[in-house]
């Protein structure tokens, strides 16, 4: 990694987009200013990511609870075979690769999933949400909390050779939940786990997502797309339909304040705000241990507690024969406990600064991250996941996050 003093400065770096006219000085000058969430970094997120980054979007911050596995290296266009040897969270090794293309703009990284406790705390600050995600739960929650701040949501989705993409705009348009429903289950929906996916397709729809953000980070906002567009390029067809209006009777879009370009001084106060709040984080991301035991007694059933006095929420990842076990908001794991814990049970363990891999005798796998979230890999049954979670962590010490 370049020190401060190492990082170049090239007065042309954006040279080739300034002389393209509706962006021109001023609106590079805006992107410079401007803060994107984007949730979900595998293949759409990693190339949103990238094409922020190159086009100089001041601030880039990134939210994954994920890691980097070999099948990822045909489509995510930020990670490498090491990252997979290491079994990097995909927020890390996308701010490594990042910061290398261009060390004028700061990423904010996230090992994390988006939840109601945290939505808010990840929206501050931000100008616009660029949809990576890979289920619908996480689509709506971003959708209703952009929607009530005004901040615009950049919807993306792909499987095989198709996708499609909206800008949703508070004020201008419908919200997510108005256009799909309120179900926050993918159950039925093919993914990529499913019918498989093409690189092009990815590509294309996050080149549809990125330009439809740089025209509103770049104050072009009239210049936005205002239809929902689909298609195939496999079979090549595209199909454009135009996005309603805000719902009336919607208590998210129906009474949304209308989304508000942001520049000028105001901006850069608001940035130094973030560089200020970042190193606050930053002393903050400690863990200690406490002497909580987990404990069990017989399988557990979904929503059933993991731990003696605390209760755990599973999910079952979209298509990915994995469930996620979170345990109790403000308990994490301590890695360097869970890695000695699991070895002595006959795990084979394998382990890295942000998380611990546990191969069980039963086959199955557990990830352990320090947040307090597991990865329950080889299954899809929420009551086996719980249950393996007590079976192998019962006794070891949990860690208080500090706050």
């Amino acid at each position: 990694m370049r020190k401060p003093e190492e990082q170049p400065r090239w007065p042309d770096r954006y040279s080739r987009q300034t002389r393209f006219a509706p962006i021109g000085e001023s609106g590079q000058r805006r992107l410079e200013q401007a803060g994107v969430l984007i949730v979900g970094c595998g293949a759409l997120g990693a190339s949103l990511a990238q094409h922020m980054a190159r086009a100089g979007v001041g601030l880039v911050r990134i939210v994954d609870r994920d890691y980097v596995e070999p099948s990822n290296l045909q489509r995510q266009v930020l990670f490498d075979e090491q990252d997979a040897l290491e079994s990097l969270p995909k927020a890390v090794a996308a701010a490594r690769k990042l910061r290398l293309i261009n060390g004028e703009i700061e990423v904010d990284a996230r090992v994390q999933d988006v939840t109601n406790a945290n939505v808010g705390e990840l929206l501050e600050g931000m100008d616009a949400v660029l949809d990576g995600t890979d289920n619908a739960a996480a689509r709506l929650l971003l959708s209703e909390h952009g929607f009530r701040r005004g901040i615009p949501f950049f919807y993306g989705g792909v499987a095989g050779s198709q996708g499609m993409s909206a800008s949703l705009v508070p004020g201008a348009t419908a919200c997510l939940r108005c256009l799909i429903g309120g179900g926050e289950s993918d159950s039925g929906a093919d993914t990529c786990d499913t019918i498989g996916v093409i690189a092009p397709a990815v590509e294309w729809v996050a080149a549809l997502q990125a330009a439809e953000a740089l025209k509103w980070l770049s104050g072009r906002r009239e210049a936005l797309r205002r239809t929902w567009l689909s298609g195939d390029l496999w079979h090549f067809r595209v199909r454009e339909s135009a996005l309603p209006s805000p719902a009336q009777g919607c208590d998210i879009c129906g009474g949304a304040q209308a989304a508000a370009e942001r520049g000028g001084d105001a901006d850069n106060s608001r940035i130094r705000g973030r560089n200020a709040k970042g190193a606050r984080d930053s002393r903050q991301a400690a863990f200690h241990l406490t002497s909580l035991s987990l404990n069990r007694s017989g399988p557990l059933a979904e929503g059933e507690p993991v731990h003696h006095g605390f209760r755990a929420q599973t999910a079952v990842l979209c298509g990915r024969d994995t469930v996620q076990v979170t345990m109790e908001e403000g308990i994490g794991l301590d890695l360097g406990e869970a890695e000695q814990w699991l070895a002595a049970r006959g795990c084979e363990v394998t382990s890295n600064p942000y998380l611990v891999k546990a191969a069980m005798p039963e086959g199955e796998k557990l990830v352990l991250f320090p947040d307090g979230r597991i990865l329950v890999q080889g299954t899809q049954d929420p009551a086996r996941a719980t249950a393996l979670c007590g079976a192998y962590l019962t006794g070891m010490r949990a860690a208080a996050i500090l706050r």
